[in-house]
């Protein structure tokens, strides 16, 4: 695994800003449960800051803010356009889902086109027989294995990643993926946006 020197954002100082900015736009707690694809009980836990967030929450609310997801993380706007640059183990900690932790690679980069993250995927020995939980969003992702093993699955289908493999899809259908090495799995993920103007 990789160790990273970054503290997380705390959940209460983005849930904060969550609710601000669901404020500022002027929409309902339902109407931000409806784009987050949450449920609303489970969307005023985490603008209430009792739950943690995951990556496709983050995502989907920045998506109906129309800011930058670093915004909402940090509570500033990146602001470097020309290039950042992210020295070994200090990405932009975030949470995904239980068992993921990702790190944000390009996190002071003004509009990107592409969200790139370092990824760390525990392994759970009670995920290996059961079926793989799947989750949306629009766009397209890229994957590629750094180290241990990936077990992806789309709507049915299975593959199997190693090191030096990768796996570039339509991240609009249903995906998920889990570790399968018990050293747990790292990879790079680069998440893009369908609707890029050139």
């Amino acid at each position: 695994m990789v160790e990273f020197k970054m503290d997380r954002p705390s959940i209460t100082e983005i849930a904060e800003r969550i609710r601000a900015l669901r404020e500022m736009c002027g929409y309902t707690q339902e109407e931000m449960a409806e784009a987050a694809e949450v449920p609303l009980e489970e969307y005023q836990a985490m603008e209430g800051g009792e739950e943690d967030f995951g990556f496709m929450f983050l995502y989907r609310c920045a998506e109906k803010f129309g800011v930058d997801l670093m915004e909402i993380l940090t509570g500033k706007n990146p602001h470097l356009t020309d290039f950042a640059v992210v020295r070994e183990g200090s990405g932009l900690p975030m949470k995904s889902h239980e068992g993921f932790d990702f790190y944000h690679l390009a996190s002071k980069f003004k509009d990107k086109i592409a969200q790139p993250f370092l990824v760390n995927a525990e392994y759970h020995e009670e995920e290996q027989g059961r079926e793989i939980p799947l989750g949306s969003h629009e766009g397209q992702e890229f994957d590629f294995i750094l180290s241990g093993n990936l077990r992806f699955s789309q709507e049915g289908r299975i593959v199997d990643l190693g090191p030096g493999d990768s796996i570039y899809y339509d991240s609009g259908k249903k995906h998920g993926m889990i570790a399968t090495s018990k050293e747990g799995c790292v990879f790079l993920a680069i998440v893009m946006k369908r609707d890029v103007q050139r």
